[in-house]
């Protein structure tokens, strides 16, 4: 079986709009690893988009899996309950910061969990308006989409968003938006747009991740919380792409002095099984009355079980350590050729949540060919990379946190040789 073979097929078969990023096809998959149908072995740091951050079909999660396949694979907890998912939303509650009284939620997405946030919210304030911000990704449901802040592709054609959602700039020092500006702007959209009053909450990613993989500052987020008390708006912190010991903690929040009323979470929360989840303050995630949240699958017992076996290696393995080692080793491979390669003008992120950013030399802007030609050059050379940022000029590094030293040592080789090559061509 050749992958061009299955290309020309999906090409007849399946719409355009599902972007695809290679035209590899996946016959199997182990920790940090990729085998195509030709036969090929690939190293992934992608993990999926930050899904397997305990590695493909870790022995843990695959175990736990078959026991609860040979239990029951769907009864709706709405329906007829089960004990894995009362003890999941605890153990989730006892994980999110924050020195308060918390319940959770589970459905299957991360849009499906920003969606639950934004209602829980709304219910929970009796207020519509919500604050998101520029650069940040929540999903490509329409309210997802509306929150978003990047049209292409995830808004465009798609017509009217839904109404009182605003956007204010995300602070990205490298562009020249500052902390003092974002706040700025947040003060002027109080005095133009929309009364604080009417804000049900302030919603932002820790981590920036399709936006660019640019971190949240502290004093940012401290002044965010600092607003959000002042008006009675809640602050929402999605994690959907951060949590899990990506950033080097638990969840990304976990590096501030401040706990989010919300969070949502999803990818790595069942280690490749679809599930995701909403956890906040117990009385707002009561607000809502008996019916107005769930889903028919949410809280699949397969996504269940796999989320308990996750947790589980994240704690045994000590990942939140590993990541940070890793992102350490990636850093400093980048940092020891970054005066030879004047393309790349930024080195960043928490733990093992690293990106690069390139710039055309000549031009002094983001330069999305050069980024895009590395991640060309590096796929050609076993190593699948995934770019990101509005400009489309950041690479972000999303391997395994489970990947072995050896791989490692191979990926950042790869990644060297492919750098410098697109420099040369």
């Amino acid at each position: 079986m050749k992958n061009s073979a299955i290309s020309e097929r999906k090409n007849q078969s399946i719409s355009r709009g599902v972007g695809m990023t290679t035209q590899i096809y996946a016959d199997r998959a182990e920790n940090s690893e990729i085998w195509d149908v030709e036969g090929r072995r690939y190293i992934d740091f992608s993990s999926g988009i930050a899904v397997v951050n305990t590695g493909h079909r870790h022995p843990k999660v695959i175990e736990a899996v078959k026991e609860q396949l040979d239990r029951f694979t769907h009864t709706c907890h709405q329906v007829v309950p089960y004990e894995s998912y009362v003890h999941l939303a605890e153990r989730l509650n006892g994980l999110l910061p924050g020195k308060f009284e918390k319940k959770t939620i589970f459905v299957t997405t991360g849009a499906e969990a920003v969606e639950n946030a934004i209602k829980i919210a709304r219910n929970a304030t009796g207020r519509q308006a919500v604050i998101a911000f520029s650069g940040g990704f929540h999903g490509r449901t329409f309210m997802g989409m509306a929150l978003t802040g990047k049209v292409v592709p995830y808004k465009v054609g798609f017509g009217a968003m839904p109404a009182d959602v605003f956007h204010a700039p995300f602070p990205i020092a490298l562009h020249g938006v500052s902390v003092a500006d974002s706040l700025a702007a947040l003060d002027k959209l109080f005095k133009a747009d929309v009364d604080p009053g009417r804000v049900a909450a302030i919603i932002v990613e820790p981590v920036q991740g399709e936006g660019g993989f640019y971190e949240a500052p502290r004093d940012f987020m401290a002044a965010l919380r600092k607003i959000c008390d002042q008006h009675g708006i809640l602050l929402i912190a999605d994690e959907v792409q951060t949590g899990f010991a990506r950033t080097g903690k638990m969840f990304a929040m976990d590096h501030h002095d401040v706990a989010p009323d919300l969070t949502t979470m999803a990818k790595s929360l069942a280690g490749g099984f679809p599930l995701s989840a909403v956890t906040g303050r117990a009385e707002i995630m009561d607000a809502p009355g008996p019916g107005g949240l769930g889903g028919t699958y949410g809280g699949s017992p397969i996504g269940v079980a796999a989320a308990h076996a996750v947790l589980d290696v994240i704690d045994e393995e000590k990942l939140c350590d590993r990541a940070n080692a890793l992102g350490a080793r990636l850093k400093q491979r980048l940092e020891s050729i970054r005066d030879e390669v004047p393309e790349i003008v930024d080195i960043r992120g928490p733990g093992f949540m690293n990106a690069v950013e390139f710039n055309d030399v000549k031009k002094g802007l983001p330069s999305a060919e050069f980024a895009n030609t590395v991640r060309l050059k590096a796929l050609d050379k076993g190593l699948i990379l995934l770019t990101c940022g509005v400009y489309g000029n950041v690479i972000r590094f999303l391997s395994p946190i489970t990947i072995q030293d050896g791989v490692m040592t191979e990926a950042l080789d790869i990644l060297e040789t492919s750098i410098r090559d697109a420099r040369a061509a």
